[in-house]
């Protein structure tokens, strides 16, 4: 969930993330609807999660006893990135050190694996080309100040789009696909 200027920092409520001086959480809440609804619902598929230590806390602290609204949650591996967390009471909870842990989850068989929030772990991630699809959900607002999607380092990469639909509400949803290297020329050539 990102906005327009590639804020991607408290999404989901006015308290989840504060940090430095953070004052717009909760800003996805005026644009739900029913589409949005559906087009979650099939994106929160059981999968394993490769989650950071910020966004990891936030969800333990939730989806244990609001499985309802993502079924499948409690059962999947979490993978969490941390140098501090060694444990946690969520069942099915798998602590990662380094990128190197990373990797090895990344080329070990098994389900597909998604990252929610993140935004430290997704940085690091989009620094080593190890980002494999985006599911982009573009909410048509500017916040000005927030942590970033897209910030220092990202490496230069193509995508694909493979699926995109918009809301009445008018949050762009898209799925792109890695897809090489950057190709340019010259427009009109």
């Amino acid at each position: 969930m990102i906005t327009l200027d590639g804020v991607m920092q408290a999404p989901g409520g006015p308290k989840e993330d504060t940090s430095r001086g953070f004052k717009y959480g909760g800003w996805v809440s005026p644009y739900f609807d029913e589409v949005f609804g559906k087009v979650l619902e099939k994106q929160l598929k059981p999968a394993d999660l490769l989650l950071g230590r910020k966004t990891f806390e936030i969800f333990a602290n939730y989806w244990p006893e609001h499985e309802n609204y993502w079924p499948g949650i409690n059962e999947v591996t979490k993978y969490v990135m941390s140098r501090t967390m060694k444990k946690s009471d969520w069942k099915n909870s798998v602590f990662l050190k380094s990128l190197a842990d990373i990797k090895k989850l990344k080329n070990s068989k098994g389900s597909d694996i998604q990252i929610h929030g993140s935004g430290e772990l997704i940085q690091l991630l989009l620094k080593n080309d190890l980002v494999d699809e985006l599911w982009l959900k573009i909410y048509p607002l500017t916040l000005g100040k927030g942590k970033k999607l897209f910030d220092n380092g990202t490496l230069p990469a193509a995508f694909t789009l493979k699926e995109c639909s918009v809301t009445p509400s008018g949050v762009i949803i898209a799925n792109y696909k890695r897809a090489g290297k950057v190709k340019t020329g010259t427009v009109g050539a």
